[in-house]
């Protein structure tokens, strides 16, 4: 799909453009170009990935092909990315000393996730640490009220919100807003955790609950949607950025479930719409690597804009059988400098489901039965403990057929979870 009027194809490309090259150069904290001078003896650099999950875990195949090596600092030495990844650094993720002697051995600093304390981004950066996202592109993702603001400064559209002060504040925008709300913390939130929904007849001891964490709780509308949606896009520090098919994300209890790319039904001018705001986002921002736009399509035909990440994210994860690209090597070329690679789907409909801990523990025979039954289905497991919700592996399945698809993969998922036995 061609991005539309509104992108500059000297630095944008959305599924199904022309290939681009860019200028290889690097940015350092959003400010002037300077070579990226691998700090290695090889001559490839080294990425370094703050966080040892398994974002991290599937970037590591993507580094290998490009020939790019990846070092994680992991917080413990089982995590998921460090039992596959070489010489795991096993540390403190969130202690500026033990960030700072990480990134001495690396040519750029990547994240697994968004928990890394925003001064240690800024002092790191100050210290010619290569940041990529950067700090002031970054604290977006880590704050939600930080987010808001200057998505409604931006002009893009998202819920009613404001920061409330307290329970009788929370429920006094809920009565403002047709009797519900949604409470966030503006920090550490995921998968549903940090989120309440609220009423005005909810008990107050219950709506008091969001005000104990310690950090600033915001409120929004509770969105009328048909369904939620995800526009992922790539970018580099020079502005050259590709945009993924939009794609349909199913959730259960606040957990992505299913992802469905392209998300069916789809106009290409609503699809385009999207990515716009997604790219629109990421240049506005300063954003280096993946950023993922979660957004609702509400009853009445509007985007509004939920969350953002700026990492490789769940609703990414189609892509690493389903697109020419996969969310993941973009990732590494973008916080490299690299050219991007094509986002464009392989096949019609690529369906990818999320295996979350069941009750099934010996995970291995049905594992090994599902890849039997059915070889046109990829398993990708985590290396993560079992327990029940907990993401632990996904499954994913291309092909013209969206009904098929999906059942296939939903039945590979149940299987190994153990919530069917044939």
């Amino acid at each position: 799909m061609h991005c539309g009027r509104s992108c500059d194809h000297n630095v944008v490309r959305c599924a199904g453009a022309t290939p681009l090259t860019p200028h290889l150069t690097a940015r350092v904290g959003g400010r002037a170009r300077v070579p990226l001078q691998p700090v290695s003896d090889a001559f490839w650099p080294v990425v370094g990935i703050v966080g040892g999950g398994q974002l991290a875990r599937m970037t590591q195949p993507a580094a290998v092909a490009l020939g790019v090596r990846l070092s994680v600092l992991s917080a413990g030495p089982d995590e998921s990315a460090a039992q596959v990844i070489r010489d795991p650094v096993i540390a403190d993720e969130k202690a500026l000393d033990d960030l700072m002697s990480f990134a001495k051995a690396c040519d750029v600093l990547t994240f697994d996730h968004e928990q890394v304390p925003p001064e240690h981004l800024t002092a790191l950066e100050s210290a010619g640490v290569v940041v990529r996202p950067g700090s002031h592109a970054l604290l977006h993702a880590q704050d939600k009220g930080v987010m808001r603001a200057r998505l409604t400064e931006l002009g893009i559209s998202c819920p009613a919100h404001r920061i409330v002060d307290d329970a009788a504040d929370a429920l006094s925008f809920a009565a403002e807003h047709g009797g519900r709300a949604v409470l966030k913390t503006t920090r550490g939130g995921y998968d549903g955790k940090g989120v309440w929904v609220i009423d005005t007849d909810t008990a107050r001891e219950a709506v008091d609950e969001p005000f104990r964490a310690g950090v600033p709780v915001l409120a929004e509308e509770r969105v009328e949607f048909t369904r939620e949606l995800s526009a992922v896009v790539a970018r580099s520090p020079h502005g050259q950025a590709v945009a993924y098919p939009v794609v349909e994300s199913v959730q259960r209890d606040g957990i992505c479930v299913e992802i469905i790319a392209p998300a069916p039904g789809m106009s290409s001018d609503f699809a385009v719409e999207a990515q716009r705001i997604a790219l629109s986002i990421a240049a506005e921002l300063g954003v280096v690597g993946i950023l993922a736009v979660e957004m609702f399509e509400t009853v009445d035909g509007r985007l509004l804009v939920n969350e953002l990440a700026m990492r490789p994210h769940n609703s990414g994860h189609w892509s690493i059988d389903g697109a020419v690209t996969s969310q993941f090597e973009n990732h590494v070329r973008a916080v490299l400098d690299l050219p991007l690679g094509a986002p464009d789907a392989r096949a019609p409909y690529t369906v990818m489901v999320n295996i979350l801990g069941g009750d099934l523990t010996e995970i291995y025979p049905a594992y090994r039965h599902v890849m039997a039954r059915d070889p046109g289905v990829k398993v990708h497991w985590y290396g993560k403990g079992v327990r029940p919700g907990r993401k632990v592996g996904h499954v994913t399945v291309y092909g013209d057929d969206l009904d098929s698809l999906r059942e296939r993969a939903w039945h590979a998922a149940d299987y190994i979870r153990g919530d069917i036995d044939e």
